[in-house]
């Protein structure tokens, strides 16, 4: 085999890289999609065997939202695929290490990715930041209790549907661990829309005339729907800027006739879904499951960038074998963030910081399973106190 990987230049080479992602996925559908469309030019990278692309990893130009508020730039890395005919010849540890730094160069902070495999990126320095869990309510139970905020108007936009209305509503959301999404993005979902059979509906909710919230939906099983005894709709994208709106849209999808059950395919670990309704019981959470796995590409500027909380600073020291400018000890304060050459109190490696960086798993429990090694349990305290954040990080994309 004679492999050589490099940014791929030109529209072919896409084209081949992006059929080769769906068929090392095996079960997504072979989709009539111009990758062309739902790409950003230069980002692709390829591995090529005697000019044959047989193994590809892509990404996004976006940016992340981290404790504090800050956005920073940021790599969506998503159709990491390699041909089933090429496996174990270690093709995507030569993408994932060349794109890593590519990344670098391109100054961008952190990457993150969505995995089809669990096992496979955390030896590449990927974390698992944030997490998410799916939840079915039944209508018939779900009253909701009635302090909630009064909400605005919802309006049915299906037909008329633009990616600039939706994405005007979804950028001014500034949950920690959301993401910028791309362009390419919502190309991809628009393009999805159009080619699935399934009625999807898109309601928008705006307080005083400005749009702050929409969710988009699908009802399932539509051949037998009117003899079903069950009738569910599934909520694809849930998307509130305000507790008023998501207040509004909760409202509209739980008086929907016809419909017994809401399931909604993402929320956030502490979504206040069942806080909201007289009957929890009526709220049926899924377990959790990973959802942004994190790597840091310049710890130094990640760790300045995010809110740190109140205690004295700690010396940590950081293991990087794939970025060397991380491999360095960090002294991490409330108000600075500085290398140092002093005695490290606790180390860890990059993966496991990204684990903890966003703030959805505490040092406690890193260190509990011995991902963290630090001579004194004060430390572990001290580093919880200063990345602990008052909700669950969330993403709530999937690219």
């Amino acid at each position: 085999m004679t492999l050589t990987i490099r940014p791929l230049t030109d529209r072919t080479e896409v084209d081949a890289a992006f059929s080769v992602f769906l068929r090392a996925m095996v079960g997504l559908p072979l989709r009539d999609i111009d990758a062309g469309e739902v790409t950003e030019w230069g980002r692709y990278l390829g591995a090529l065997d005697d000019g044959a692309v047989v193994g590809g990893a892509d990404s996004y130009t976006s940016s992340l939202v981290v404790p504090g508020g800050a956005r920073l730039p940021h790599a969506a890395v998503t159709h990491v695929g390699v041909l089933p005919t090429h496996r174990r010849r270690g093709i995507v540890t030569g993408l994932m290490s060349r794109q890593l730094r590519d990344v670098a160069e391109r100054g961008e902070v952190v990457a993150s990715l969505r995995a089809s495999e669990a096992g496979i990126y955390e030896r590449f320095g990927y974390g698992v930041a944030t997490s998410s869990q799916s939840a079915r309510v039944h209508t018939g139970r779900s009253v909701l209790r009635a302090g909630l905020p009064s909400g605005g108007t919802v309006r049915l936009v299906d037909g008329a549907v633009t990616t600039d209305l939706l994405r005007g509503i979804y950028d001014r959301v500034d949950r920690v661990g959301s993401i910028e999404r791309p362009t390419g993005w919502w190309a991809f979902r628009e393009r999805i829309r159009s080619l699935d059979g399934t009625p999807t509906y898109v309601v928008v909710h705006s307080t005083d005339a400005v749009d702050d919230g929409y969710a988009i939906y699908q009802p399932q099983d539509t051949a037998g729907w009117f003899t079903s005894r069950e009738r569910s709709v599934r909520v694809s994208d849930f998307v509130a800027s305000t507790d008023a709106a998501r207040a509004g849209l909760w409202r509209h999808l739980l008086s929907l006739d016809l419909v017994d059950v809401v399931e909604f395919e993402a929320l956030a670990l502490d979504d206040p879904l069942p806080l909201a309704v007289v009957d929890r019981r009526s709220v049926e959470s899924g377990p959790p499951r990973d959802e942004t796995w994190l790597r840091l590409i310049d710890v130094e500027a990640a760790l300045r960038a995010r809110q740190r909380g109140a205690d004295d600073p700690v010396t940590l020291r950081v293991h990087d074998d794939l970025l060397e400018s991380n491999d360095a000890t960090f002294e991490i304060g409330s108000k600075q963030v500085l290398r140092t050459d002093a005695p490290a109190e606790a180390s860890v490696d990059v993966a496991t910081l990204a684990a903890a960086y966003l703030g959805g798993t505490s040092w406690q429990s890193l260190a509990s399973v011995g991902r963290v090694v630090a001579a004194r349990p004060a430390t572990i305290v001290r580093l919880d106190n200063l990345f602990g954040t008052a909700s669950a990080p969330f993403a709530g994309t999937v690219f």
